[in-house]
């Protein structure tokens, strides 16, 4: 089956001010979807990054797809790399070829009648759990009423963030991102959620905002209470330094993001979790041989996440259900932004838990109505880029996002 049409959608969908270590969520986040139609008119979807160099790359490889063969992604990839030139880095290539080989793996499933997850090996888990997505945040937006998430700038508003992520989706782990206050107020507020839910694996993500004393220092203040402790300095080196003292485990997708960072990083045994991210790695089969280098040095794995709407938790949660050493509950965005989701049923999480969707595909349906409202939004906003430090200026001018911040 010859690919016909890659039809490229970029959607603006709404997003709470959430805080982190380079300033706060724009009240749009931007998204692209991809359709990709197949001889017969048959469709495989994609979802990736909304950024206009994004879509601009997207446009220059589209004519170059056309006529291919919907099951030789290897050749796409190596179209992909080719139109987009030298000029272009690896990083960028695999962003644009990771929207089109997932919608690539859609079509393949729809034509064969079998979910994604068999076309990546099968399935070695029928759920996959997803960790609640903790966040310091205002009450709403600047000059827009409250959201119903309500305000969380201290450890009593991260306690009732955490309660009602946990009532609503029954999340058994949680996350906060950090880098936002100084350590030693984050310091207390995973202490006060270790309180108000004994026994729940905690983690932390500064996003790289400490140095590698403070870094130190954190741990110490936090061994037995992380289940692991994300990114909290920049460089492998320096990660590698805070590893030597750690008690817990340091995981990254900041300084292990391709192939070619894994063997620095196994030589210092800077990391002992990767997190891997579809969008990032070239799609879903690069995460599954991600699984593989990460078994091969005994490395864990857990799954990165950003803004996103359900396509991408769909293939989310099929390559996590086919990597067999991705053992940690997965991050996700989507309790931020479901309610401007894209597909035709919105996922449900049981339990913090996802079952996988049993196909044909990534077994998701597109609603085209709230397709051409958001891509409405994206045009009306005149928005190309997110600009988290530029946004937090408008409140802080002052503002400076240079890490280490502590």
């Amino acid at each position: 089956m010859k690919i016909s049409d890659l039809i490229i959608t970029p959607l603006a969908f709404a997003d709470p001010p959430l805080l982190n270590s380079t300033g706060v969520h724009e009240p749009l986040a931007l998204r692209t979807v991809v359709q990709l139609v197949v001889d017969g008119g048959l469709v495989g979807l994609g979802e990736g990054s909304g950024e206009r160099e994004v879509l601009d790359r997207l446009e220059l490889v589209r004519a170059a797809i056309i006529g291919q063969s919907v099951f030789d992604t290897s050749a796409i990839e190596l179209i992909v790399a080719a139109v987009l030139g030298p000029d272009v880095t690896p990083l960028q290539k695999r962003a644009v070829f990771s929207i089109i080989e997932v919608a690539c793996l859609d079509a393949q499933g729809k034509l064969l009648g079998v979910p994604v997850v068999d076309l990546l090996g099968g399935a070695v888990r029928s759920e996959v759990p997803y960790s609640g997505y903790l966040f310091y945040k205002w009450a709403g937006h600047p000059d827009a009423v409250a959201d119903g998430w309500g305000e969380a700038l201290d450890p009593a508003g991260i306690i009732d963030q955490a309660r009602r992520m946990i009532d609503l989706h029954g999340f058994r782990s949680l996350k906060l991102k950090g880098g936002v206050f100084p350590p030693d107020e984050e310091i207390a507020a995973m202490r006060a959620l270790a309180g108000a839910f004994p026994g729940m694996p905690l983690r932390i993500d500064p996003n790289g905002a400490w140095s590698v004393e403070t870094s130190k220092y954190v741990a110490r203040e936090l061994a037995g209470v992380l289940e692991y402790l994300e990114d909290p300095t920049l460089t492998t080196a320096a990660m590698a330094e805070v590893a030597a003292v750690a008690s817990m485990p340091l995981a990254t997708n900041m300084c292990v993001i391709s192939p070619e960072t894994v063997p620095e990083a196994v030589r210092l045994n800077a990391v002992q979790i990767v997190l891997s991210d579809h969008h990032y790695w070239g799609g879903l089969r690069h995460t599954r041989e991600l699984g593989a280098i990460c078994d091969t040095f005994g490395l864990g794995m857990s799954m990165h996440s950003n803004s996103h709407l359900g396509i991408s938790l769909a293939a989310m949660t099929h390559v996590a259900a086919a990597t067999p050493n991705l053992a940690y509950a997965c991050d996700t965005h989507y309790p931020w932004n479901s309610l401007d989701d894209v597909v035709t049923t919105p996922f449900e999480f049981v339990d913090g838990a996802l079952a996988v969707p049993a196909g044909p595909g990534l077994g998701v349906g597109l609603n085209e109505a709230k397709l051409a409202e958001l891509s409405r939004r994206y045009v009306e906003s005149g928005r190309t880029t997110r600009a988290d430090t530029a946004y937090m200026r408008l409140v802080d001018p002052a503002y400076d996002p240079t890490l280490p911040r502590f």
